[in-house]
């Protein structure tokens, strides 16, 4: 196992048992040390070597020199009219993303990011105007969770009416282009010891990383989920771009092979609805052709668009959405309609883009109109 330097501080977090192990090794420590800092770290969820009460003194005071504990840091945090949280996070290199949390009756599922920014470019999604910038470390991704969960006073794990019950990674970024801190966060995220949240209550969902599908489902297992959006690969070139290297037929194959799937636990299509562009009756029927030909376990989540600036894509009408589900239903198929929240904070599906981005492109816009102003009247 390769060995962890300790000549810089070490971030604790996002290490996986072998590297806490080894890392506590490095400077003199025994293995059991490890299996107390992980539930300091994962369990209890501890900021400070302080706080570890279990530990000796002259250890607290020596794991300083070496570690810390980050967590990103909270720039903003916003709460929906609807009750949807949104956090606005730095990271140690001065990136921001964005992660939410969107509460249920008895429940929540937060929403993580896994890239700064995003390559994919879908034309309907705010986050894909966004340039990417790089991967997330696993610190990073499961500094997320730790972060929401300071937030909602949710340690130790396993706390009672906590909101954090499901994890979905669906926020800025593609994870399966950030496959190996995925996995490692994921592990983390999911030890039954730690934060302790079951791979049936995780879904990671990709708009068709096709290489990648069949070892998310063998290495991670955890459900998932696509971004499909249209049934013709001439539409989905344009929405979802990366289907001109992955096709629809290469895509649906993936899907109908992905390790673990089955009626008990279907796949899940998302479908974003777009006026006069794909919901049709006849997509509806062939959305359902697709998934019979291919023979996928499948459910379907249909999202009303969402809007953000500068876009010139429309929401389906409350008719349109409505019969495209039904004809689903009477088909056979689950396919219910997403109500959307965190619409006023910018927190719904498709419109996370983080506020420093945001504001970079407003003070363009006001030194481009500035420009036009000030610039002498064209001769006559």
């Amino acid at each position: 196992m390769r060995a962890i330097m300790t000549t810089a501080r070490t971030n604790l977090i996002g290490l996986t048992r072998e590297e806490l192990t080894e890392a506590l090794a490095a400077i003199g420590e025994k293995p059991f040390r490890a299996k107390q800092l992980w539930h300091w770290l994962y369990h209890q969820g501890a900021k400070s070597f302080d706080d570890m009460t279990t530990l000796s003194k002259s250890m607290r005071e020596k794991l300083p020199e070496h570690f810390y504990v980050g967590r990103p840091e909270v720039v903003q945090h916003l709460t929906s009219v609807d009750g949807t949280q949104k956090w606005l996070f730095r990271l140690e290199d001065g990136n921001e993303i964005e992660a939410v949390l969107i509460p249920e009756e008895d429940r929540g599922a937060l929403c993580i990011s896994s890239q700064v920014g995003c390559s994919l470019n879908c034309a309907f999604c705010n986050t894909g105007t966004q340039r990417i910038v790089r991967n997330l470390t696993a610190a990073e991704l499961v500094g997320q969770v730790m972060a929401a969960r300071d937030s909602q006073g949710e340690w130790p794990s396993g706390l009672d009416g906590r909101k954090i019950v499901n994890i979905v990674l669906m926020g800025m970024g593609e994870p399966l282009m950030n496959f190996d801190n995925v996995k490692k966060a994921l592990k983390i995220i999911k030890d039954g010891e730690g934060i302790a949240i079951s791979r049936r209550r995780i879904t990671l969902s990709t708009s068709g990383v096709v290489p990648m599908m069949a070892r998310a489902g063998e290495e991670i297992d955890v459900d998932l989920a696509i971004s499909l959006h249209a049934v013709r690969d001439e539409l989905r070139d344009v929405l979802v771009p990366i289907n001109k290297k992955y096709p629809l037929d290469s895509l649906l194959k993936a899907c109908a092979a992905y390790p673990g799937a089955r009626n008990s636990r279907r796949i899940t299509m998302e479908y974003v609805m777009l006026k006069d562009v794909n919901d049709s009756e006849a997509d509806a029927h062939l959305l359902a052709k697709l998934m019979r030909q291919y023979d996928i376990p499948a459910k379907f989540n249909l999202i009303p668009f969402n809007p953000w600036p500068g876009t010139s894509y429309e929401t389906s009408s409350n008719n349109a959405v409505h019969r495209f589900s039904k004809i689903l239903n009477d088909l056979g198929f689950s396919a219910p309609i997403r109500h959307p929240r965190g619409r006023d904070i910018m927190a719904a599906c498709g419109q996370l883009k983080s506020a420093s981005e945001n504001q970079k492109l407003k003070d363009l816009a006001a030194k481009r109109e500035a420009a036009l102003d000030s610039a002498p009247a064209p001769s006559i």
